[in-house]
């Protein structure tokens, strides 16, 4: 079954929400092909005012630059993974479950719900995988967190946290924990595209990457109790 979601991201992002205008959606979704395409080193402004058939002024009307382009649709991911991972724990009680589902979510592209009609979400993913990381890595990253802009990714891992505090209360490092699963989720399914040597998974090998990060988290938290 599909839903659209209607995602409110923090307006800090953006000078003007892209979802309120024709414009700013498509600004998005030939955002998201022309990154999958070329990686966000060689995606410009130009570009994408080639690909929309506009100017490059009017997408600075929507984004004040690449960089917050990026942090937009990476939020968006964020935000369409917190809807997944409810999506599928919806009627789950146990935590152990509950932790288990999380992880084959976040290790898989799974389209049960949709975040817009008009975004590619495999493309999305791919792009988190190669890119989410460069949308914190900066000199700006302080400022940016001052102004909220991570407060998709921040709300989603304190979410997950709870759910390990309720397999182990006394488990000491929850957010850590939680943090450390996503970011190397995300590397080893990297790795596995274009650095094999750093990883046993395999490129496609969604098993082997979950029973690696299933190993990981429970037994650190299985360790403490």
């Amino acid at each position: 079954m599909s839903a659209i979601i209607k995602v409110e991201l923090n307006e800090n992002i953006y000078l003007r929400d892209p979802e309120s205008t024709d414009l700013g959606r498509k600004i998005i979704s030939e955002a998201i092909r022309l990154i999958d395409e070329l990686g966000f080193e060689h995606f410009t402004f130009k570009k994408l005012a080639t690909a929309i058939e506009s100017t490059e002024a009017s997408i600075y009307r929507y984004f004040e630059n690449k960089h917050k382009l990026l942090i937009y649709l990476i939020s968006w991911y964020w935000a369409w993974l917190d809807y997944q991972v409810s999506f599928h724990t919806n009627n789950i009680h146990d935590p152990r479950e509950k932790l288990k589902i999380t992880i084959r979510v976040i290790s898989e592209l799974n389209r049960t719900v949709s975040i817009s009609s008009s975004v590619d979400e495999a493309a999305l993913f791919r792009i988190a995988v190669s890119e989410a990381s460069k949308a914190y890595l900066t000199k700006e990253v302080d400022e940016d967190n001052r102004v909220g802009l991570f407060r998709d990714y921040k709300m989603l891992c304190r979410r997950i946290a709870g759910i390990v505090l309720q397999i182990n209360p006394e488990y000491p490092y929850p957010h850590a924990l939680v943090s450390t699963m996503f970011e190397g989720t995300r590397k080893h399914l990297f790795f596995a595209q274009h650095l094999p040597s750093l990883t046993e998974v395999k490129n496609n090998d969604l098993h082997t990457l979950v029973s690696f990060i299933e190993h990981l988290v429970f037994s650190a938290i299985d360790s403490r109790t």
